[in-house]
């Protein structure tokens, strides 16, 4: 005599052997192979001057009219250095200083300057000038300011929406 499995019981194993086979998928797909952890996603790259358009603006910085051509501005409330090294050309910097993270306090004859330790940094790319004195730094060895990605918009210089 052979056994007939109970009413509906096919279907529940059904259910139960999909079930399974679904909790397995879901577990194995998300399994990173080769014991190595998937890469995190690279930070948003600054923005390249010459697409400085093509992005649409945010928070807004400076007008044009107030970056002096071969020097810039520090906007203190976004901690920001915006440069315009030749006419048109605009960039932006990180108003940290790279030795110690005191702000930078000044342009001057087309260097940023931190006052704390007297690094000085260039308008053009932010790469140290002159590194803090008595830090045992060298311009080399020094970090340069991070560059900040900015929108130019007509006459106003923002950050990036």
């Amino acid at each position: 005599m052979s056994e007939q499995p109970a009413p509906g019981g096919t279907a529940r194993r059904a259910v139960l052997i999909a079930g399974g086979v679904g909790a397995v998928s879901a577990v194995t797909g998300c399994t990173v192979y080769g014991g190595q952890p998937a890469a995190p996603a690279p930070p948003p790259p600054a923005a390249d001057p010459s697409q400085a358009g093509e992005q649409s603006a945010g928070t807004p910085l400076a007008g044009t009219e107030e970056v002096p051509v071969g020097g810039g501005l520090i906007n203190e409330e976004h901690s920001v250095v915006i440069t315009q090294p030749v006419a048109g050309e605009f960039r932006a910097f990180s108003s940290a200083c790279t030795h110690q993270g005191c702000p930078v306090t000044e342009i001057d004859d087309d260097v940023i300057v931190c006052r704390c330790h007297d690094s000085r940094f260039s308008i053009e790319d932010g790469s140290v000038v002159q590194a803090a004195q008595g830090s045992g730094l060298t311009p080399e060895t020094q970090d340069p300011l991070a560059e900040v990605g900015i929108v130019v918009d007509g006459d106003t210089i923002a950050l990036p929406a």
